[in-house]
């Protein structure tokens, strides 16, 4: 730096810190204006020590909804949680029934063995078009045969 700048920045950095020194009480003082408006603003809850704004806050009780909530609106929200538990137990119990019906010695594909495709137990791959489930059947009855069997149970031909 050269000699005839000097001065000049030494007063420059000088007026910064006074600048800075009147700056930070206008700071501090404003800061203080602003917390006091939004204690105006919100409520700190008695129980959990959180501020909430009015429409959060439960004037009756003093506290916040969390801590208080709404009696009426937990009630809606119990029945809305008991018509969906029921609906789902019976969702669940219809499941069961058709469940009954369900044939699970049935050998299913779940892979195709051409593409590798998922084919979540169709007769055909949706991949390539593949037959999956072609199930062995009597040649005289054309009754579907059982995996282990030479012969036909009900009519006696041999596999």
């Amino acid at each position: 730096m050269s000699p005839a700048l000097a001065p000049a920045v030494g007063r420059i950095v000088a007026a910064d810190g006074l600048a800075g020194a009147n700056w930070g009480s206008a700071r501090d003082s404003a800061f203080q204006r602003a917390i006091g408006n939004a204690q105006r603003r919100f409520n700190r809850c008695a129980r959990c020590t959180s501020y909430v704004c009015a429409r959060c806050w439960s004037p009756e009780q003093g506290l916040c909804h969390n801590c208080a909530p709404d009696t009426a609106a937990e009630a809606v929200a119990a029945q809305r949680r008991g018509l969906n538990g029921m609906a789902s137990e019976q969702d669940y119990a219809q499941g069961r029934q058709a469940g009954r019906s369900y044939d699970v010695t049935t050998p299913r594909q779940l892979v195709c063995p051409q593409c590798q495709a998922e084919t979540h137990g169709t007769p055909f791959c949706p991949g390539c078009g593949h037959r999956l489930a072609a199930q062995v059947r009597c040649t005289s009855c054309n009754s579907p045969l059982p995996d282990a069997a030479a012969f036909r149970p009900g009519c006696g031909t041999r596999r």
